[in-house]
């Protein structure tokens, strides 16, 4: 069976099944079909064994048919899936699977996510200290919302802020933007913000690559034109090379002040980066910049565990829904869910500061 170890709760046990079956498929149909089945399961609302009725069959869930039923309700009444083990010892794929389940740690499924949010035993920050997201992205990059789209998407939420941090030039695969076009989004930046004035404020930022050195891709002068920088990794992130000095060089490189989905890594695709997060926790601390949890479902990073640690570290934090539409906003909610598991202090956490608070931190670390 899949391991239940790492904090997965029966939703991910079973959608971890799913996806192994999906991964031993012959077709590529079969293939997606499994793997569609495993992302709705992920998303439930509610714990699984709650759609399971009396007669013991299972309530319809959209995108899950026959097949996965019957692996899930299989799952329900014993376990375990002997369908899925054996399918995966017949096909020989035993070791390729092993790899895969060692990349789901510390996920945490939608349902786990709500009744973290509803658990009145946890400390931390609680959905109604959040006011705004510091990471999103618009149609100026790869993202499919407008300006006015985050604007009224944020406000619906109850916020009274957003970052938004398009990629930068040095990703071109994300469509990162020049900065002639950056110009001009601030411009319409500009326009909104006079038009919300005292409501909300759009935060002129970016989501800068942090290359191989540890440096970021823009120059000094062009950070500068911005009033919040988010510096993530895209590159070697499968390498099990000792990466500390690069992150640590990132996080204190001048103008920088997220240090966003530190690992870079996915589910049950990559690992992410290796290092000695607490020496990179520690730099982030003296430099005053915050430490990202990025609450996109197939990236989690940090995660509770490792959260902990910065913590401890005394670490500012940044809980951030990395959103490239409005209803991927919500993903916020998963970042708040894990700064919940670990303890995070409401006050360490920037999206909950008021605007006032938040803009005089950025100017600080920009050197403004």
């Amino acid at each position: 069976m899949a391991r239940a170890s790492s904090g997965m709760d029966l939703n991910g046990q079973i959608a971890a099944l799913l996806h192994d079956f999906g991964a031993v498929q012959k077709s590529k149909q079969s293939m997606w079909g499994y793997k569609r089945a495993a992302s709705a399961v992920l998303a439930l609302d509610e714990p699984i064994a709650s759609f399971l009725k009396a007669d013991g069959t299972l309530r319809k869930i959209p995108n899950i048919g026959p097949s996965s039923t019957r692996i899930i309700l299989e799952v329900l009444r014993t376990g375990t899936s002997a369908t899925v083990e054996e399918a995966i010892a017949a096909n020989g794929q035993a070791g390729d699977i092993d790899g895969r389940r060692d990349l789901r740690g510390h996920f945490l499924s939608r349902a786990q996510v709500l009744a973290v949010l509803n658990n009145g035993k946890l400390t931390g920050p609680r959905l109604e200290d959040y006011r705004g997201d510091l990471q999103m992205h618009s149609t100026w990059s790869d993202g499919s919302q407008t300006l006015a789209d985050i604007v009224e998407a944020g406000l619906a939420r109850g916020y009274t802020f957003c970052g938004v941090t398009d990629h930068s030039y040095g990703l071109k695969i994300a469509g990162g933007v020049s900065m002639s076009d950056l110009a001009r989004q601030h411009r319409d930046i500009d326009a909104l913000n006079k038009t919300y004035r005292g409501r909300f404020r759009l935060i002129k930022g970016i989501e800068a690559n942090i290359s191989a050195d540890g440096s970021v891709d823009m120059e000094p002068d062009e950070l500068r034109q911005l009033e919040l920088v988010v510096a993530a990794p895209h590159s070697m992130l499968r390498t099990t090379a000792d990466q500390t000095a690069r992150m640590v060089s990132a996080a204190t490189a001048p103008g920088v002040h997220i240090l966003g989905h530190p690992r870079g890594r996915k589910y049950e695709s990559r690992p992410g980066i290796a290092a000695d997060w607490d020496q990179v926790f520690k730099a982030a601390r003296r430099a005053n910049v915050a430490i990202e949890i990025d609450g996109d479902p197939s990236r989690q990073d940090i995660d509770y565990d490792l959260a902990a640690r910065a913590v401890a570290a005394g670490c500012l934090f940044a809980l951030d829904s990395d959103a490239h539409s409005t209803g991927e906003l919500a993903y916020s909610e998963t970042a708040i869910a894990h700064a919940r598991l670990a303890g995070v202090p409401t006050d360490r956490i920037v999206n909950c500061w008021p605007v006032d608070r938040l803009m005089k931190w950025l100017a600080t670390r920009n050197g403004r």
